[in-house]
Formats: C-alpha cells, structure tokens, sequence
C-alpha cells in the first residue's frame, strides 16, 4: 500500500517566497497589549490586509500565474471569485503583461468588484445561490483558450498562500499556535505545511463562520462533506465544500476548526478598528473573533494570527459594525 507524496512542501513555499520577494509586500506583524490580555497570550497578528490588493491572495495567484509557459501566458488567464481573488489575478495578470476574464457572483462587494475592473479585468458574473462557478469558469477558459488560475485548489497558489506564514515566524519566532481563516482552504494548507515543517509541535486551528462550517464538518468525518451555500457575512469564507487538493493537506496537518457567529466577527472587526487603529473585513476578522471570544481554546503562551484582508467599502463597514457588541 503506497501513500500519495503531499501536493507542496515546505521547500515549495519557500520557493514561492523568493519568486514573491520584491512583488509582493512583506506585510507587517502587530501587537497589542489589550489583545494580549484578553486573549491569555502573547499575540501576533500578521496583517494581510496590508498586502497588494488588500487580501493575502495576491501571493497564490501571482506565485502560479508567474510559472505559466510565455505561450500560455499570453493567450490570458481566467479565474472565479467572490472578490479578493478576482483582484489578485486581476493584478497578477497586469504585472505579467497580459489579460485576465474573471467569474464573479453577482452578489459579490461592489468594492471589490470594481478594484478588479481597475486593474484591468474582465467581470462575467453569475447566481452565487444557483451557479456553478467552477464549471462557468472552465467552460469560459476552455472557450478562449485561457489558463484557470483557481483560488485555492492549486499547488502552486497553495505554496504561495503560505509564504504569509512563513515570514510570520521568520519575524515573530517561535509560536506555539497558528489560528488562520477557512473558505476554500488553500491559505491554511499553506501556512500548516510550512509552519509544521519549521515547527512540528506548534497547532494548527482554523475558524469559520457557524453558517460555513463545510471544513469542521469534514474533518470530522474524514472526508470532504457539502453543505448549502452558506449565507454569512463572511463572503470569502461561503464555501460549500473544502477543496479536494487543500483538504488532502488539511485532514493531515490542522489540528482543529472553531467556529464564530456573524456577531462575533462584527465585534471583532470593531475591536480591530478601535483598538488596533486598523480595517479589517469579515473573513479575515474570524481569528480575532475566536481568541476574542475564547472560542479557539488554550492557544498556548504565544499565538500567530494571520489576518487574511482588509477589503471593505466604508459604508458597508459600518453597516456591520454600527451595532457590533
């Protein structure tokens, strides 16, 4: 009985990060002492939200964009997102000097919507409730001859994905947990497959929104489950399945999922703006939620926390958080 090699190592996150360096911004590590003692830890928030196009994505798609063929390259890429990723192809594609076609639900953030057209990208939407993304994108790129760059279920996205873990611990050294966002599950795969290479010991916990809690369920099962597109404010965490490829990683390495309430992350972004001076969007704000909230447990003397992104229109930032707790 043989047992399939792992889609990325730790080598290939360190690969993406000397291709990243220079392209991507080395995003700063925060802390904060009232953080600190409410969560029972030391804290070391690594803010994403800080990163090109204001989301950690940027570091996936231009690692796998970047690797294509010149030939392939420049017939153009396509991808499918609810936002973050749409930018980052967007982006990507602009430095590489070619084109991009990205599926969006029509529900998607106005905000981030538009920051994709800015960089230059074609927007073809669809019923987030009805449609199948995934199948609208290939049929789309098999069309134009276009290369997929996915969000999340790509090894090479998945390596660049962790590089934000991996500068986390080379500036914050040793850290006893990891707490990291959940939706499709390509920047936790990362993160653990490097950080347990660095550090075996240290536990890997993902969060979730309650009403997206497709990767808890799977876990526990042990294999991937589906559940019905969640609604939650948390839109690039309304997954309905985890990816085959990030869970192969995940089922492996994450040591537990936690779960917070649409009311939690609002408080949680609030606490973010108020206290730590900076803007947080909801899917990036599930971490603090759960150290908040007490729901990640006894995360140990020192915690990372990797706040993913920061993509939010003012005035639906506060819509969510006029009313936080």
């Amino acid at each position: 009985m043989t047992t399939a090699p792992p889609p990325i190592t730790p080598d290939d996150v360190r690969d993406a990060a000397a291709r990243l360096r220079g392209v991507a911004h080395r995003t700063p590590v925060l802390r904060s002492r009232t953080l600190d003692a409410l969560a029972g830890a030391e804290t070391l928030l690594k803010c994403e939200n800080f990163q090109r196009v204001g989301a950690f994505k940027f570091r996936g798609a231009y690692n796998a964009a970047s690797r294509l063929p010149p030939e392939r390259l420049a017939r153009g890429v396509a991808a499918y997102s609810s936002g973050n990723h749409a930018q980052a192809v967007a982006l990507a594609a602009r430095e590489l000097g070619t084109t991009a076609v990205i599926v969006m639900p029509q529900d998607a953030p106005r905000s981030k919507r538009e920051a994709a057209e800015a960089y230059g990208a074609e927007i073809v939407t669809y019923d987030r409730y009805t449609g199948d993304r995934v199948a609208i994108a290939e049929a789309l790129a098999a069309e134009r001859g276009l290369t997929l760059v996915p969000p999340y279920e790509h090894p090479h996205v998945m390596a660049g994905q962790g590089t934000a873990a991996l500068e986390l611990l080379e500036d914050a050294g040793e850290l006893d947990a990891l707490l990291v966002p959940v939706g499709g599950g390509g920047l936790i795969a990362g993160s653990a497959t490097v950080a347990k290479g660095v550090r075996p010991g240290i536990r890997i916990v993902g969060v979730e929104p309650e009403a997206g809690d497709d990767t808890k369920r799977s876990l526990e099962a042990g294999r991937r489950i589906e559940i019905p597109v969640p609604r939650t404010i948390a839109d690039g965490q309304a997954l309905h399945t985890p990816g085959e490829l990030t869970f192969s990683v995940n089922r492996r390495l994450v040591d537990g999922i936690v779960l917070v309430s649409d009311d939690e992350i609002r408080a949680a972004m609030r606490f973010a703006f108020e206290r730590l001076k900076i803007v947080v969007e909801p899917s990036g704000a599930t971490p603090l939620a759960a150290l908040l909230t007490g729901r990640a447990g006894a995360v140990g003397r020192r915690v990372g926390v990797i706040v993913s992104g920061g993509n939010i229109d003012a005035g639906r930032f506060a819509e969510l958080c006029g009313d936080a707790a």
